[in-house]
């Protein structure tokens, strides 16, 4: 866990500030300044959170995979699922990555660049609807909450509004989590998928439809407060950072 937790701050601000930037680019394009136009509008939020979602697998998607293949290596590797025994039990080597940069330089010797991005195609198919269902409606339940006497919304409201977007972002987003999630760890013994819709294919006919609903439940559970600490986190730096009271929706 220290790649991702090293890398965590970096990637969220990338994200929060790329919606950010992008919809009050927008806002300006549209109405020549942003707060001559209404407070939020519709297209410019998709627009604006689908940009994130690209801008989050570029960046979340090498740390993920490596988060994955070294967890990966604390599971058995069961012959009957694989065809083969695990390396480090039939040979008595020692685990296949040895730490999160030892893995990176791996997966790019073995596989290239390229190889750093394996699950890349799903992880767009999850997050730019994800953001779509993560930004939008803070936005709204924010706003929706927030008397229109307040300059802006409250801290309750934030955390609410925050933790009601990450359980419906993550709670939609868990079908194509699982097949990321199985890409990426994909290729530490062997290569089982060819692709995304080769991998629904054999999810399907191996496991069912409720294969792509595992982990559903803990994922929304786990969305709430999780985001929830993230917008209200985002909106009181945003206070903080430009020294006055008044709080505004990113």
């Amino acid at each position: 866990m220290s790649f991702p937790l090293a890398s965590i701050a970096v990637y969220n601000s990338v994200v929060f500030g790329v919606f950010s930037n992008m919809r009050r680019f927008l806002g300006q394009h549209h109405c020549g300044e942003p707060e001559a136009g209404p407070r939020h509008s519709l297209s410019d939020l998709f627009l604006a959170s689908m940009v994130a979602g690209v801008v989050s697998v570029g960046l979340g998607g090498p740390v993920d995979l490596i988060k994955i293949r070294l967890q990966m290596q604390t599971q058995p590797v069961r012959e009957a699922n694989l065809g083969l025994k695990s390396r480090a039990v039939a040979f008595g080597e020692q685990p296949v990555y040895q730490g999160p940069v030892h893995c990176i330089v791996t997966i790019v010797r073995t596989e290239g660049l390229a190889g750093l991005y394996r699950g890349a195609s799903a992880m767009l198919l999850r997050d730019i609807p994800g953001y779509c269902l993560y930004f939008i409606p803070y936005v709204f339940l924010s706003e929706w909450i927030t008397p229109e006497t307040d300059t802006g919304p409250s801290p309750c409201t934030m955390l609410l509004a925050g933790g009601v977007a990450g359980a419906i972002s993550w709670g939609t987003a868990t079908p194509m989590d699982v097949v990321k999630s199985r890409l990426q760890a994909d290729g530490v013994y062997l290569n089982k998928y060819k692709g995304v819709l080769d991998c629904i294919s054999q999810s399907y006919q191996q496991e069912g439809l409720k294969v792509f609903f595992r982990g559903i439940t803990v994922n929304a559970v786990r969305g709430f407060p999780a985001s929830a600490a993230m917008f209200l986190g985002y909106e009181l730096s945003l206070q903080a950072l430009r020294g006055d009271h008044s709080v505004t929706s990113p």
